[in-house]
């Protein structure tokens, strides 16, 4: 199989220089492709010693999805591996321990285990041992019952698609605010094609989110369930998850012993709760509010 690494960029000069060797020392032969949105810093010409498949598009053309198809159609590979700029390759053989799972026909999309940064804090480091254990497994249609919307749980941090697959389903969907790769995994699903996680195959990837941030984010992802709400209808709902995680964080808290967290615990997950909420809601609100509460106030103007 040929395979195609793809990392979008905007103004990534401090992670990249770390980034690309990373990605130099790996174990597999593939094609790196970096799309950048027009970054103002020296990030395009740091990628061109790297690979000369630069592709540099205007800032206001950044599309979540439409972005990634766009570099995934000029792709040469059978399976396109997808790295967020802020994420950095755990070991040297990290890609071709995710590619590896192909080999399994049934498989149309995979993704690896995110580590925590040093720097992260509680909250981000729970986040990243919540979802993101240590033991593999490949899920299907069928396990919706038992795992719900998590079936269909997938991050392009870190992420490879089978390239026919991807291209059967339309691509990721263009105009999305967040969710690119949580659409392209349910639609994957529903098509009988599995996805797998990757435990062995890591990166480093983790937010330190204030407060305020989390709930940004939430509403983003909120919007997102709004307008895709076959997700919800054909996996269930996410307070469900959401619920388990909150018990899950709790108890991390305690094991630390880090009982001074727990009242901005409290506070962290009830805003978290109300964005979402309020993001699901979106629709009785005016556009102008919207753009108070959400991570992306660009994609309003869209």
């Amino acid at each position: 199989m040929k395979i195609s690494v793809i990392i979008p960029t905007y103004n990534a000069k401090k992670y990249t220089p770390k980034l690309f060797e990373k990605v130099k020392e790996q174990t597999i032969d593939f094609e790196l492709i970096i799309i950048d949105s027009s970054s103002t810093d020296n990030t395009v010409n740091i990628a061109k010693k790297y690979t000369n498949r630069v592709i540099v598009i205007p800032q206001s053309e950044f599309d979540h999805g439409g972005t990634r198809t766009k570099a995934a159609k000029i792709a040469s590979g059978d399976i396109l591996v997808f790295l967020t700029q802020d994420a950095l390759l755990a070991n040297n053989n990290s890609i071709e321990l995710l590619v590896e799972v192909f080999k399994y026909v049934s498989v149309g999309a995979a993704y690896g285990r995110q580590l925590p940064y040093k720097n992260a804090s509680l909250s981000g480091s729970h986040l990243r041992k919540f979802n993101y254990g240590d033991k593999s497994y490949i899920r299907t249609y069928e396990d919706r019952e038992k795992y719900g919307i998590k079936t269909a749980f997938l991050s392009d941090s870190f992420a490879a698609y089978r390239k026919s697959t991807l291209e059967s389903i339309g691509w990721f969907k263009d105009g999305l605010i967040v969710g690119e790769d949580s659409y392209a995994g349910a639609k994957m699903i529903l098509e009988n094609h599995a996805l797998a996680y990757v435990a062995d195959a890591m990166v480093y990837h983790s937010h330190s989110y204030t407060i305020l941030q989390e709930f940004k984010r939430y509403f983003d992802i909120g919007v997102f369930h709004k307008k895709e709400s076959w997700i919800l209808k054909e996996f269930g709902k996410a307070e469900g998850e959401g619920g388990r995680y909150v018990k899950s964080e709790l108890t991390y808290l305690i094991n630390k012993k880090a009982y001074l967290k727990i009242p901005e615990f409290f506070l962290r997950n009830g805003m978290k709760y109300l964005g979402y909420k309020l993001g699901y809601n979106h629709t009785k609100f005016s556009k102008s509010f919207s753009k108070k509460l959400t991570m992306h106030p660009s994609w309003w103007d869209k």
